[in-house]
């Protein structure tokens, strides 16, 4: 398996830290207010990195923190007159609430800032001790200076980056390019005691203290928005390396920017919309296989008919499952099957798992692995839609192998998963309507049949008639 290292700008072989372990770290949200959609991307990125390496028997190790102390939370908590963790624990739990919807499986931690104080300082201290960084009128600062490879994760060099630096409001800083480990209270402000007085940590030094805590030095992947490059990534192996000697992390991966209009989407900007105003006009499914759509390293447009394609892109999918779940609820017919069509439909279902298996593993292509699946749905109904096709227990048993081939592997994209329970909900109420409208049309009574096919279209069933008989799926 290869993935693209921001580190050295290139695809490399992953080979994990422990034999069948991966760790990972992804930096999570500043929950402060509904989170835009484009927060989503890391977390459905990641969860389909999850579940492919699950797939291949590897244990995984997922973590994403919540920064639950910053400026945006202080402030806009005291413009509602809260305290700023309660108000950072309402919209984390409101996130968490929107990635479940989107078919994201749990982290296996999800650590905060606030409880991590401690863990914090102590880096703080090392590095202070090493000669890493210094103390000012009750702030601490990280000097750039000191480690020699500042820069290496974005390519830029630091002579540049000194030049074109901005001093911040603290002008005695040694170097413009120094940054804030530990930030002295400033009144109101929530606060925790340290050896430099009363104050709270800057906003790099976090990710460092949480994800050498929990996976170690040396964990295998790190990961995040292509906008945490420069200075949020850089800053972190600086520090990091700085307090072990060793390195931080193996590879890193950075997702591309959503776009609207061709301009990064960003509460800044003003062009954004949040997970639940998506969510609200679109099936959190149809919002899942819209990301999945694209390769991760690659912008994505956000806009209505970009989503309004990515549904019709998975109905392509959810028709061929619930058309082949209907054939085998038939009663097989006798027949035979010839070894020739039952030779070609297995060579492709194991071709399909072959080029799905080999999109992923070269940089978690889903865009390419979901192209096989589209290449198995069109072989499959070619197939099961010929005039001349008859559901044999053969027929049946070859096509059950095509669906499980599909679902497993849609599966690993979390894709079609919802449906499967869908599916055995109120089962023998709707077959049983479906079989009054045949009945009725035979009957020549239409008024009846159109009654009832209009009653099931009213809890979301849709039926179609086919040659092979009447099928039925969920809308939406």
């Amino acid at each position: 398996m290869k993935v693209y290292n921001t580190l050295t700008r290139k695809k490399e072989e992953f080979v994990p830290r422990e034999p069948g372990k991966v760790s990972i770290y992804a930096c999570g949200v500043t929950p402060y207010d509904f989170a835009h959609i484009g927060n989503a991307r890391p977390p459905v990125f990641w969860d389909c990195v999850r579940r492919f390496l699950k797939s291949r028997g590897l244990q995984v190790t997922y973590i994403q923190n919540f920064t639950d102390v910053d400026d945006k939370i202080i402030n806009r908590a005291k413009q509602q007159g809260r305290e700023p963790l309660e108000l950072s624990r309402e919209f984390a739990k409101i996130y968490l609430e929107d990635l479940e919807a989107l078919g994201v499986m749990p982290a296996e931690r999800y650590p905060k800032v606030s409880d991590h104080i401690p863990e914090i300082i102590e880096m703080i201290e090392t590095l202070v001790k090493k000669g890493n960084a210094y103390v000012l009128n009750g702030d601490v600062y990280y000097s750039v200076s000191s480690f020699k490879d500042y820069g290496k994760l974005s390519g830029r060099a630091l002579e540049d980056l000194q030049a074109g630096a901005r001093v911040e409001i603290n002008e005695a800083k040694r170097d413009p390019m120094d940054f804030a480990l530990w930030k002295a209270a400033k009144p109101g402000e929530i606060y925790w005691p340290s050896p430099w007085g009363e104050g709270r940590p800057g906003w790099h030094i976090e990710c460092s203290a949480m994800s050498l805590k929990y996976l170690g030095v040396g964990f295998d992947m790190h990961g995040g928005g292509e906008d945490l490059v420069f200075p949020h990534h850089e800053n972190e192996i600086a520090q990091s390396e700085a307090y072990s000697g060793k390195e931080f992390v193996k590879y890193w991966l950075h997702n591309a920017f959503i776009t609207v209009g061709g301009e990064r989407m960003g509460k800044s900007v003003g062009n954004f919309s949040t997970i639940r105003d998506v969510r609200g006009k679109f099936p959190p499914k149809v919002v899942r296989f819209w990301f999945v759509g694209t390769h991760y390293r690659n912008p994505i447009s956000f806009g209505e008919e970009e989503l309004t394609t990515a549904a019709k892109g998975l109905e392509r999918l959810e028709n061929a499952r619930f058309n082949w779940e209907h054939l085998l609820k038939q009663a097989p017919v006798p027949g035979t099957l010839s070894d020739s069509l039952s030779r070609n439909i297995k060579e492709f279902i194991g071709r399909t798992q072959t080029d799905f298996t080999a999109a992923m593993e070269d940089d978690f292509n889903t865009p390419q692995a979901l192209a096989s699946l589209y290449d198995l749905v069109r072989e499959v109904n070619r197939w099961v839609q010929a005039s001349d096709f008859q559901p044999t227990k053969a027929a049946q048993d070859l096509l059950k192998q095509a669906l499980d081939c599909l679902l497993e592997l849609a599966g690993v994209l979390g894709l079609l998963a919802e449906e499967k329970e869908a599916v055995s909900q109120d089962t023998a109420e709707i077959e049983a309507a479906i079989a009054r409208r045949v009945q009725a049309k035979k009957d020549k009574n239409w008024a009846l049949a159109d009654q009832i096919r209009d009653e099931l279209k009213a809890k979301g069933i849709v039926l179609e008639d086919t040659p092979q008989g009447v099928r039925w799926k969920h809308e939406g």
